[in-house]
């Protein structure tokens, strides 16, 4: 095989070897990282309920929601659905409401600085790639997927 013809295969090669196992850990990654941050939070409100409540109550402005309701919301979005993406189980439904809570903490606490805002685009990013395209092939999704067909 000439040089010309081995850099097709050699690029070939390369996009399965990055296909097959380096874009499934790439996306549990993704998954893992969004749940540390976000279960993380979820610990720290429940270790200090009074604050948590006193932010509700006098910083964030959370609309059409009383605040201990909306603490409460926050909470328990925070401890549950990090775990379904990490798992990978219903991954899609869990990254879109877990957007749209990004998006409403954003709006609710309008104090925040520019770095925090950042952080909060970037876990939206990520968030947005888990709705369209999946938690990827180790999940289990992919793993209810295939014993479905």
């Amino acid at each position: 095989m000439s040089a010309m013809q081995r850099i097709p295969h050699l690029y070939l090669s390369a996009i399965t070897l990055l296909e097959s196992y380096l874009t499934p850990l790439f996306g549990l990654g993704i998954r893992g990282y969004l749940a540390w941050v976000f279960f993380r939070s979820g610990l720290t409100k429940i270790q200090s309920w009074d604050s948590t409540l006193w932010l509700f109550e006098n910083e964030y402005s959370v609309p059409y929601l009383p605040p201990e309701l909306a603490a409460w919301m926050a909470t328990a979005t925070e401890l549950t659905l990090p775990v379904f993406i990490l798992l990978g189980l219903g991954s899609r439904v869990a990254a879109t409401v877990l957007f749209l809570f990004n998006a409403i903490a954003v709006i609710s606490y309008p104090d925040l600085d520019i770095g925090a805002v950042r952080q909060h685009y970037l876990w939206g990013a990520l968030m947005l790639v888990l709705v369209f395209h999946g938690a990827g092939k180790l999940s289990l999704d992919t793993l209810f997927k295939r014993r479905c067909q």
